[in-house]
Formats: C-alpha cells, sequence, structure tokens
C-alpha cells in the first residue's frame, strides 16, 4: 500500500457494520495523524459513496478533532435537503471517537446575473519553476508531500525568517490517476504548509484546526493536473493563526478558496 495516489486509497472504503472503514498507508501520514486533505478528501468520498446522486459541492467545512488513524470510518447522515442544496456531515472515527467531523453543502446551478471572477497572479510554466522541496531537504518534510509535485512559484520555505508569510506554488497529484475529481481537488487544497512558517526562524510543530474550502466551479478541472495555489497569513497571536487559501485552475480561473486555523507550536 505504501505506493498508493489518493483515488486509490479512495477505493480502499469498505462497507462494514460500522460505517466505510478505509485503509490509509503510512506514506500519507504527517505525525501522529493523516495528512488533512486526505482526511477530508475521504470524508468526501465517503458521502459520495453513500450519496451518490448529489448535486455539485459548493463548500466543505472542516474540523480536526483528532489524530486520524491507519483505518477510520466514515459514517454519513443528510442534515437537510432542500430544492437547491442539500447539506450532509460526515464523521471520521476511530473506535468510539470522532477523530475528523466535514460538513458538506452540495447546490444545483440556477441562473444568476452575477458572474465576478478573481483572475490568479502572474505565473510561469511549471516546468520552469524549482522544487518547494530542495533535494537536500526530502527527508526532513512530512512524508505526504511526496505523493504531490510541487514547485515554487513566490513566497518562502519555512523556517526561512522571511517578510510576510506566503506561499504560491503549482502543485499536482503524482499519481495521475488521482488527478481528476472533486476529492481529489479536495485532497491537494491543504498541500501547503501553513502560511505563518516562512516567518519563523526554525521548524516547529503545527496543527490544523479548522479549514473552510468553497468551490466555484459545477466540474473543477484543470491542464495535466496542475493546479495554481497560494496561501497567505492574515494574523497570528498567542500560538494561534488565520491563513487565506486560493486554488486556481491551469487557465488562471479561480476554482476554490478557503480559511484554515492553525496551531502553531511556538
Amino acid at each position: 500500500m505504501s505506493d498508493l495516489g489518493f483515488k486509490d486509497v479512495a477505493e480502499t472504503l469498505t462497507q462494514t457494520s460500522e460505517g466505510l472503514k478505509a485503509q490509509i498507508s503510512e506514506k500519507w501520514r504527517q505525525g501522529r495523524t493523516a495528512y488533512g486533505g486526505v482526511s477530508a478528501a475521504l470524508a468526501l468520498a465517503a458521502v459520495n459513496n453513500s450519496h451518490p446522486d448529489l448535486p455539485p459541492l459548493r463548500s466543505a467545512n472542516v474540523n480536526f478533532i483528532g489524530p486520524v488513524p491507519e483505518s477510520p470510518v466514515f459514517q454519513t447522515k443528510v442534515l437537510r435537503q432542500g430544492r437547491n442544496v442539500t447539506v450532509v456531515e460526515s464523521k471520521g472515527y476511530d473506535g468510539n471517537a470522532a477523530v475528523i467531523s466535514v460538513t458538506f453543502c452540495f447546490g444545483a446551478s440556477r441562473e444568476s446575473d452575477l458572474g465576478v471572477g478573481f483572475p490568479a497572479p502572474e505565473a510561469p510554466n511549471p516546468h520552469e519553476c524549482e522544487p518547494y522541496t530542495p533535494k537536500e531537504y526530502e527527508a526532513f518534510v512530512p512524508v505526504f508531500f511526496h505523493k504531490f509535485d510541487t514547485r515554487l512559484i513566490e513566497g518562502g520555505r519555512p523556517a526561512t525568517s522571511q517578510d510576510e508569510g506566503y506561499i504560491r506554488v503549482w502543485s499536482r497529484h503524482h499519481h495521475e490517476n488521482s488527478r481528476d475529481g472533486t476529492p481529489s481537488l479536495l485532497c491537494i487544497g491543504d498541500v501547503l504548509p501553513p502560511g505563518a512558517l516562512p516567518m519563523l526562524k526554525r521548524p516547529v510543530p503545527v496543527s490544523s484546526m479548522t479549514w473552510m474550502f468553497n468551490i466555484l466551479s459545477d466540474t473543477p478541472s484543470t491542464e495535466d493536473g496542475w493546479w495554481h495555489i497560494e496561501t497567505r497569513l492574515t494574523a497570528a497571536h498567542g500560538g494561534y493563526s488565520s491563513q487565506v487559501m486560493r486554488v486556481w485552475n491551469y487557465s488562471g480561473e479561480l476554482i476554490a478558496e478557503g480559511m484554515q486555523s492553525v496551531t502553531i507550536f511556538a
């Protein structure tokens, strides 16, 4: 299981008497827990398996409650099904303890007078950008990060004493079969380290608490798997930070926008 891409991990979801059980390999770990993006994406995959006729996903509100184990069990529940919007809860468990809880809002498209975009800033071709992780530091990043091909456009790397908390990259799943679909987008949407980390002088432990992720396209897609992703620190006090995150496709169309609350042990 060590070389499984996200789609392979999602396909391990198996119905049991407790719920849908997943198998997350050690290569998707981030310290004591599974990588947050893969945990949230599996929560969405569990919803898609249990409720296959939902409209497009519009928003995900993720609460990271505790360490997600190798074999979490997901339970889903429709909270409300309206004429346009359906709200579904997906919880992951380690035994009897909830470890992740996600509220998903799905909504059908309708005619609207509004059509407003937020185009991506200029960026070179992904293949012209250097790897986010230099070769000599590959052994020191969380193991899940090697599941993605991530190239630095602008901003800093962790623990480099930058003047601002900002990171902008190209990134895509290494596994080609994992590059399509909304769960795969959710999985890569949390790929970057917290925006506060480039401002620090040394590596420190971090832990995401909450993550809101709004999807602005009925059918998110991009060219050759490449997503243009940024995270920007807005404030940090008392060991907690807030950051805004954006995901554009290769053509510069804003596909998703989010906000995350992060605990920083520094």
